[in-house]
């Protein structure tokens, strides 16, 4: 099921000026229960886009339906919708994780009998039940964003767009939103990632779709864009070095070693006949040349630059 097309969006604005257009035909897709990471460097038109999502902002030229509703036109839309953008600004610091769920919740057409039920039960998933009644600015940072996460969910939106997510938390309150993340999608709610942390992105996501100047650069399924980006050879490493006999048999074949207990094989089908040259030295690791996220990234924004 789609719970999200934009489609051919476009955004120009004036700016000393001069005519600047932010996003130029973009078109996007989320389906329940995925993960789409929407990369792209500053200034690339990301949040431009996401403002258009969110109905925040109008588009030029092109269109949004959430479910089967306008942003822009139906206000119901909306009701599908959940934001943390920004970090965790949708919350207010002077009250208490019970009184921002129960506001939100009212603020979004629930009936305080069931803000209160639905914020009790998303207080003790978050593990928030013991702070439920402490102001927000007295929460760790890690606590305040979850708290961000749970109040976009008051409403049970479809679709959940998160920018920055885990920027500035530790290692813990890192894990917990991941986790976070990983069991709303799973739920069936379609989440839109922005994020920096490529790594982050990498982890999570099941599709990527990367901006830069305004325009898509690539769109595909994680697994297959790292694919699409990865070589052929093997990095092997052993827990002793070689001997002289066997390193001019493995650069006889092509192998490059890279130090004494370190090779590369550049290869996919040198990969058997290498390890029967190394029989029975002990390996510590084998290891197929993957290309990052961050790697992919960089590459793309660097072509599409120099275009």
């Amino acid at each position: 099921m789609i719970l999200l097309k934009a489609s051919h969006l476009h955004k120009s604005y004036q700016e000393k000026g001069r005519q600047f257009t932010a996003v130029r035909d973009v078109s996007l897709e989320v389906k329940a229960g995925e993960v789409l990471a929407f990369l792209g460097p500053n200034g690339a038109g990301k949040t431009t886009t996401i403002k258009m999502i969110a109905g925040l902002i109008y588009p030029d030229g092109g269109w949004v339906r959430i479910g089967d509703r306008d942003p822009h036109r139906d206000s119901k839309a909306l009701r599908l919708l959940g934001a943390v953008l920004e970090g965790n600004r949708n919350v207010y610091w002077r009250l208490s994780p019970q009184e921002n769920l129960e506001y939100f919740g009212v603020l979004r057409g629930l009936a305080p009998k069931v803000a209160r039920q639905r914020a009790r039960a998303l207080l003790e998933r978050f593990h928030l039940l013991d702070k439920q009644n402490t102001r927000v600015d007295h929460l760790s940072r890690g606590m305040q964003q979850k708290l961000a996460i749970a109040v976009a969910l008051i409403h049970q939106p479809q679709l959940l767009l998160l920018d920055e997510p885990t920027l500035g938390l530790d290692v813990e309150a890192t894990e917990d939103i991941k986790r976070l993340v990983r069991e709303i999608a799973q739920e069936g709610c379609g989440i839109i990632l922005t994020t920096h942390q490529l790594a982050i992105a990498e982890e999570l996501s099941d599709r990527v779709a990367i901006i830069n100047q305004g325009e898509i650069v690539a769109e595909e399924p994680t697994s297959e864009l790292i694919r699409q980006f990865s070589g052929q050879s093997y990095h092997i490493e052993l827990e002793t070095p070689l001997d002289p006999q066997r390193q001019g048999q493995l650069v006889a074949l092509g192998v490059e070693c890279l130090t004494a207990q370190t090779l590369r094989v550049l290869q996919a089908e040198s990969l058997y006949p290498v390890l029967e040259i190394l029989k029975p030295l002990a390996l510590m690791r084998v290891e197929k040349e993957q290309a990052s996220l961050t790697d992919i990234f960089l590459k793309l924004v660097r072509e599409n630059r120099n275009v």
